[in-house]
């Protein structure tokens, strides 16, 4: 199985709500032919280099995913068809990808997250209680 990174630039005048369905689509669109969503990164609206159908500005979606030649054919076909996608590119990164090293890979980096975002609650509870602490003082002060 191949792994694939594709970038898709989605017109910035849609709401979330109508943005919703061409990922949809394509989260669907990936198990059904035998292929494994590994990651979605949503970049947001950015400045794009040169005006795409009259637009400066661009919403930029990367997909990495695991499948095969006619998955990706079938994800073209789809963009093209979409009037709401300006541009999108797939790119081969691994033609013999490892799902189980990827899984394993994916798996670390969630548990990092969540042990930055545990130290960074208990950061934030340890500013409070010392907020708390010091509140009582000023107003013995005044």
């Amino acid at each position: 199985m191949k792994r694939y990174e594709t970038i898709v630039i989605i017109d910035p005048d849609l709401s979330k709500e109508d943005e919703a369905p061409i990922l949809e689509r394509v989260n669907d669109l990936i198990p059904q032919l035998n292929g494994v969503l590994i990651e979605t990164d949503d970049w947001g609206t950015k400045k794009l280099a040169y005006d795409i159908k009259k637009k400066n500005r661009g919403h930029y979606v990367r997909l990495d995913f695991c499948g095969d030649g006619a998955l990706v054919h079938e994800m073209e076909r789809f963009f093209r068809i979409d009037d709401k996608i300006m541009k999108f590119m797939t790119v081969l990164l691994d033609e013999e990808a490892d799902l189980d090293a990827i899984h394993a890979e994916l798996a670390e980096k969630a548990a990092k997250q969540a042990q930055a975002t545990e130290n960074a609650s208990e950061a934030s509870q340890e500013s409070d209680v010392s907020d708390e602490d010091s509140e009582p003082e000023e107003k013995e002060k005044e």
